[in-house]
């Protein structure tokens, strides 16, 4: 398990560079003292191992912007990919406020020859915009979700596809939460296309944290969310991660036949692929006790497989201990 005792540690994304494992993350300190306002002052920590079970900390990737800066009030979560120019891109969430005290989100970037110093790129390269996407105009949300970034290449070498946690401008608040997508032909431009999903009465007001993958030959796409952002037709299910059938990995994506991979004690469930045996491993953080109470913390690697035609943990996901009560967190293997 990873984490750090001075700082509590939630979202995260990994890059393997083919020897080493990095793992980037989320953290905000514990001297907030409340969990829930660790949103505000979130920074991007940065971690390598080789075994994907024990971490070294190393410097910090990126920090929020200055005032005025579309990332001003703090850095979420993003994805790391190598491009054809051998540069390192870290495509990231921006957050900042409106008048109106909302939080808007818009999409970042920042590059690396060797994913230790990172360079930002100026200004947003996507945000939500009409006809596709909600902005805070529509005012059916508490921000205008446009954040999460999951960037790959064309699986027939037509550029890079960029999946977003976004929402459509229309359907049921609790079910407009759609796949946003973007397209570039080098990482640097990008264009804002349709969502890859449609508003569902079986859908979730946010797909968080999404990402897509051929696991042993089937495609299939994972996003967290939990109920009280949800259709009340999702509520019984209590996921936390959410995996959805795929013919490609483009979709179409039906969010209706999503089902949960984790119950709500375990949330942003990620995909990889270990490199020496080819096993697919499934990661998750701790978000909630027994009690309700926010943990934190990154787990070790979870082996999955399919079963019945559905991706499935292999070994038991253990609940995670309760929550420090002096707010204290360890790093350990």
């Amino acid at each position: 398990m990873f984490d750090l005792s001075s700082s509590w540690v939630w979202d995260y994304w990994f890059a393997d560079d083919g020897e080493t494992y990095h793992l980037f993350f989320l953290y905000a300190s514990r001297a907030l003292h409340d969990p829930d306002a660790r949103h505000y002052r979130a920074s991007v920590g940065h971690a390598v191992s080789d075994d994907l079970v024990t971490w070294t900390p190393v410097a910090d990737a990126i920090v929020r912007g200055e005032a005025g800066s579309f990332d001003d009030l703090a850095t979420w979560t993003g994805s790391t990919v190598r491009g054809d120019d051998g540069l390192w891109y870290l495509f990231y969430t921006g957050s900042s406020l409106a008048s109106d005290g909302k939080n808007v989100q818009r999409i970042g970037c920042a590059t690396s020859p060797d994913l230790l110093v990172w360079t930002k790129a100026p200004g947003p390269l996507l945000s939500a915009s009409g006809p596709w996407y909600e902005t805070l105009a529509d005012g059916d949300w508490h921000d205008e979700a446009f954040r999460d970034p999951w960037v790959f290449a064309d699986p027939d070498g037509d550029g890079w596809h960029m999946l977003v946690t976004a929402r459509a401008p229309e359907g049921p608040a609790f079910g407009r939460g759609v796949i946003g997508h973007g397209w570039s032909p080098d990482l640097k431009t990008w264009e804002l296309r349709p969502p890859l999903s449609a508003p569902s009465e079986r859908g979730f007001g946010q797909l968080e944290v999404m990402q897509v993958e051929v696991v042993d030959g089937r495609p299939v796409l994972l996003f967290s969310c939990l109920a009280e952002h949800a259709m009340p037709a999702r509520a019984a299910e209590r996921g936390g991660t959410w995996a959805v059938p795929a013919a490609s990995v483009l979709g179409p994506f039906e969010v209706e036949e999503a089902y949960p991979l984790t119950d709500a004690s375990l949330y942003v469930g990620r995909l990889l692929r270990r490199r020496d045996d080819g096993q697919w491993l499934l990661f998750a953080f701790h978000n909630l006790d027994e009690h309700g109470a926010f943990v934190g913390g990154i787990t070790d690697p979870l082996p999955i497989g399919w079963v019945d035609g559905r991706l499935t943990v292999r070994e038991s996901a253990t609940r995670p201990p309760a929550a420090h009560p002096g707010g204290v967190g360890t790093l350990e293997s």
